[in-house]
């Protein structure tokens, strides 16, 4: 038979622990390896370990013939006090908290969240938007307005828990008084059991329908932008709230342009004569056409800014800007007149001198 180890080594404290700190190691310990809730081997008899050494170092008496005899004076107080030890899982609670775990119903829970994902239109994205959008989501039942019973009827009281949802089971041993708290198997943590089901939902209380949603997109969302839309989600339980909605915006690729935070990208094609003379063009902007200016000698690459004309910014006030980036074009194709002005043109012009690379 293995030696005893030392109480105090036990319940980790030193010899001159006061009773307050060998209290709260106990607790620490005995809740650690308590049988009902460590399932590894060996802890059942470090549990009982624990009990003995706080059995002891708990008393005054028996501590101070423990610290004056060792094991050889303790085992006999021991023995003689064990047969009254009765000692468990609740009476921790009891001792510790003021009260065992007491059994209760359970608490009413919220319903589980929806999402749905909704694409729009760069413009809609920019100007703000309100869009129908159709769901299914679990609600209460219509036919017993969520309860679950037939109408005209009313759940009665568990009669296996007596409506608390919750049952407790107190095992005795040499070791002490186990008490295990679970859920009432015979109304399934109810409280409450259901004679006559409704008929529309069988008696769940809930039921599946499809319900037409406004969503109002404001200005300025992009795409991975979430709406979260309160108690638009699915029905809570045992009296909860229902959760929530929440809508992920995708916005559709443009035909020109590109988005860049709240700035708006467009690539302007011109022609040599234009680049070279300067010209005025219409240039496409998300609220209409916009007049622009192309200073003679343009070159492709040249970006315009034209203020305020991007997307508006989600979380203050203002807007971005469109960025228009000139791109020179070079004909693929040209008709006998053309070709003989672009000869006379390159003529004129000369031929193209090397370029020193700048350092």
């Amino acid at each position: 038979m293995p030696a005893k180890r030392d109480y105090y080594e036990v319940l980790d404290v030193k010899e001159n622990a006061t009773d307050e700190e060998i209290r709260k190691a106990f607790r620490k310990k005995a809740f650690q390896y308590h049988p009902d809730h460590n399932r590894e081997d060996g802890a059942e008899e470090k549990f009982k370990e624990i009990n003995e050494a706080y059995e002891v170092l708990s008393d005054a008496e028996k501590r101070a013939t423990y610290d004056r005899f060792g094991h050889s004076g303790s085992d006999g107080l021991f023995r003689q006090g064990f047969d009254g030890f009765d000692f468990g899982f609740g009476d921790i609670f009891d001792a510790f908290f003021g009260g065992a775990a007491t059994a209760t119903r359970q608490a009413p829970q919220r319903g589980a969240p929806l999402e749905y994902q909704l694409e729009i239109t760069l413009e809609e994205a920019a100007f703000s938007c309100e869009k129908e959008i159709e769901i299914t989501r679990t609600e209460n039942c219509s036919g017993c307005q969520g309860t679950g019973s037939k109408s005209g009827t009313q759940p009665v009281r568990c009669p296996n828990c007596d409506g608390a949802g919750q049952v407790r089971r107190v095992q005795a041993s040499i070791f002490g008084r186990f008490t295990n708290v679970a859920t009432c198997p015979q109304c399934r943590g109810e409280g409450r059991i259901i004679t006559e089901h409704c008929p529309q939902c069988r008696g769940t209380g809930r039921e599946k329908l499809k319900r037409n949603i406004t969503v109002k997109v404001p200005a300025g969302v992009d795409s991975n932008t979430q709406l979260r839309m309160r108690g638009e989600g699915n029905a809570g339980t045992r009296g909860g709230p229902s959760g929530d909605l929440f809508v992920a915006i995708s916005v559709r690729q443009h035909e020109y342009f590109m988005r860049r935070g709240d700035d708006i990208l467009y690539e302007l094609p011109i022609n040599f004569a234009e680049a070279a003379l300067g010209t005025e063009l219409s240039v496409p902007t998300l609220d209409g056409d916009h007049k622009l200016k192309v200073r003679a000698g343009c070159q492709t690459g040249t970006v315009f800014r034209i203020k305020n004309k991007g997307i508006p910014h989600l979380s203050r006030d203002g807007h971005g800007d469109e960025l228009v980036t000139v791109s020179v074009t070079t004909p693929e194709s040209l008709t006998r007149e053309q070709r003989r002005l672009f000869e006379e043109l390159a003529s004129s012009l000369g031929t193209g001198k090397k370029k020193k690379r700048k350092h």
